[in-house]
């Protein structure tokens, strides 16, 4: 696992990025303990506004706090997947309203019209 997220990382990053005196091992378990540390982060900021919203007797428990992070760091992965997919969509439309008037203009000077 942590063999195919440093060829990742060199793929991404360059070589250069792991010029540390770094083994892979540590490189994946540094990348694995980020991941790990924002779960985490936001599963607790997360329980604490259930537990916000929820009578005190009915709270959400600390055993939830990972399941709940991890769930909401994929939710966030996934939202800006689709924004960029989105942007994606609108820029495509941008630069072919771009070129549909540039050949227009072109079309316009070859026929000389003012």
């Amino acid at each position: 696992m942590t063999r195919w997220i440093l060829i990742g990382l060199l793929l991404v990053l360059g070589v250069n990025a792991l010029g540390q005196e770094a083994t892979s091992t540590q490189v994946g378990d540094q990348l694995l303990s980020f991941i790990q540390s924002a779960a985490e982060l936001l599963g607790k900021g997360l329980v604490h506004l259930i537990n916000l919203i929820l009578p005190e007797s009915r709270g959400v428990g600390n055993e939830l706090v990972q399941p709940i992070g991890y769930l909401a760091l994929i939710t966030i992965i996934l939202l800006v997947f689709g924004i960029i997919a989105a942007a994606r969509k609108v820029i495509w439309l941008v630069v072919i309203v771009g070129w549909v008037l540039l050949i227009v203009r072109i079309i316009l000077d070859a026929l000389r019209v003012t």
